[in-house]
């Protein structure tokens, strides 16, 4: 009897928990819906709670080193404490809402690179080891965010990769703890002003902050500059983003430069927590007539995630079993 306890408590013989998701793939403001099916071990249990969250990656600077840290950023307790009897079956369906800040994932079903997002399950099992699951959900951009990301690559910026920053931007709302990047290398027209670009959402239900930061390193002036902008979601679909984005970045050289598009700075409203750059870009060229933002197309999907290597965005996306997940 003693050894079976003891085995008990090492999770031996014990309860088990699976999540199914009946909608793995949600948007910002959305709802993420399932079961936890849960069942009972070779005794009765005494359960604490069964819980679920969202899990991400998220880098943190401290001094002059960064580490990537694993974030629950929403979190349902679905029970309190009950009994599992020994072999039981039960099914505890959820609906978990997804914050409008969400990150953005995937893009046209492929996952975006840098970005890691999970459904962690948690059994707590009184006196003994707790058991978890954990699920990939993908979050795909709101029609209004797709626009926008579409539109860079049609001004000839290239895809790099996203990541997350802990910390909060000055002079925006924002609810969680950490923000996106989703990177950009410019095209030929700017290569020689910027390494790179950086795109943030910071989305609520009525419209969005657009914060762009141009990383100037290396380059004359050599500080991150930074713009902002506030757009509708009504805006989706009847607007020309690649021409008001085009716009965006004249201005910002033009108010931020006195000598041409030389040396130019780029913004005026500064992150809390700064971004990083990562190498060279280039960008293309600035026409657009004849682009219709209001239509998706499966064209600007392979535009935007042409510098994408397959193999790798799944590797590092979906790798969710076990270890590097986890570990801080």
């Amino acid at each position: 009897m003693v050894f079976k306890r003891m085995l008990s408590a090492l999770g031996v013989g014990g309860p088990s928990v699976d999540t199914v998701l009946s909608t793995p793939v949600v948007r910002p403001g959305g709802v993420l819906a399932g079961q936890v099916h849960i069942r009972g071990g070779e005794r009765d249990n005494h359960i604490e709670y069964v819980s679920i969250g969202l899990v991400t990656r998220v880098e943190v600077e401290h001094g002059d080193s960064e580490y990537g840290s694993t974030v629950e950023f929403q979190h349902v307790r679905l029970t309190g404490p009950f009994t599992l009897a020994a072999g039981a079956n039960q099914v505890l369906p959820f609906q978990l809402e997804i914050p409008w800040e969400a990150p953005v994932t995937a893009f046209y079903g492929t996952p975006l690179r840098g970005m890691t997002m999970g459904v962690h399950t948690e059994l707590s099992v009184a006196n003994a080891v707790d058991k978890t699951d954990l699920d990939p959900v993908a979050i795909e951009p709101l029609p209004l965010q797709a626009e926008i990301m579409e539109a860079f690559t049609r001004l000839g910026f290239q895809f790099a990769r996203a990541d997350l920053e802990r910390g909060r931007i000055h002079g925006v709302h924002q609810t969680l703890p950490f923000y996106q990047e989703i990177e950009f290398y410019p095209s030929p027209a700017y290569s020689g002003r910027m390494r790179q670009l950086e795109l943030t959402f910071v989305t609520g239900p009525q419209g969005m902050d657009v914060v762009l930061e141009f990383d100037k390193r290396g380059f004359a002036g050599g500080h991150d500059t930074f713009s902002r902008h506030h757009v509708s979601h009504a805006d989706a679909g009847r607007t020309d983003w690649t021409a008001v984005i085009d716009g965006w970045l004249r201005q910002a050289l033009e108010r931020h430069g006195a000598h041409g598009y030389g040396h130019q700075q780029y913004g005026h409203q500064q992150y809390g927590h700064g971004g990083h750059g990562y190498g060279h870009g280039r960008h293309g060229s600035h026409g657009h007539d004849g682009y219709g933002m209001g239509t998706v197309v499966a064209a600007g999907a392979a535009g935007f995630l042409g510098g994408m290597v397959a193999g790798e965005v799944a590797e590092e996306v979906f790798d969710f079993d076990g270890g590097d997940f986890f570990e801080e």
